[in-house]
């Protein structure tokens, strides 16, 4: 599964992760668009506020139950069929490098059915065409209601693009990803 955020997501982040039990079975991909110029302690204040493991994505690293690999500032991160990630700095994708629609894209493509996309306050309007690409492939596409979103850009276009299953209020995601994922791992 995959979470993307930009403006305000570190909040929304901190509120989904801490509420994620331990033994939580699937691997959790974030991504928050970040200013490449500088290094990122995005894992470092993650890892503090969840009982799950956190790390900077790495390429050739493989996806693991219950771990959470964040996106490093300034590499598209992307997710192999043999669950290996890989890390490319290809143009930017609706100004973002890295890319929600690169992400849930190679998701959709890797994953298929089993792919699951969460889109989460920023703006912009990145993760509007990769959630369309998670929905063409039978995957499932949970956003953050514009209510609750310190920034509804990226919610917004999730919304509009027709793609979205569950459109949520930030405290009840959490909950739905642990029934989504009912002890299966991915």
């Amino acid at each position: 599964m995959a979470l993307a955020a930009s403006a305000g997501g570190l909040a929304a982040l901190s509120r989904i992760l801490s509420a994620l039990p331990a033994g939580f079975p699937a691997p959790i991909l974030v991504l928050q668009h970040l200013d490449p110029r500088h290094p990122s302690w995005l894992a470092e204040i993650l890892g503090k506020r969840t009982g799950l493991r956190v790390a900077q994505a790495r390429a050739g690293e493989p996806l693991a139950a219950g771990t959470v690999l964040i996106a490093p500032p300034g590499h598209h991160l992307l997710v192999g069929a043999d669950g290996v990630l890989a890390l490319a700095d290809t143009d930017r994708v609706q100004f973002s490098r890295p890319s929600a629609d690169v992400l849930f894209a190679s998701l959709a493509e890797s994953w298929g059915p089993g792919a699951i996309a969460v889109v989460l306050s920023g703006r912009g309007l990145d993760g509007a065409d990769g959630v369309r690409a998670i929905k063409r492939r039978g995957g499932t596409v949970i956003v953050q209601d514009e209510a609750s979103a310190e920034h509804a850009g990226m919610p917004s276009a999730a919304i509009l693009s027709g793609a979205a299953d569950q459109i949520l209020p930030l405290d009840s995601i959490a909950a739905a990803l642990v029934e989504l994922t009912g002890g299966r791992s991915l």
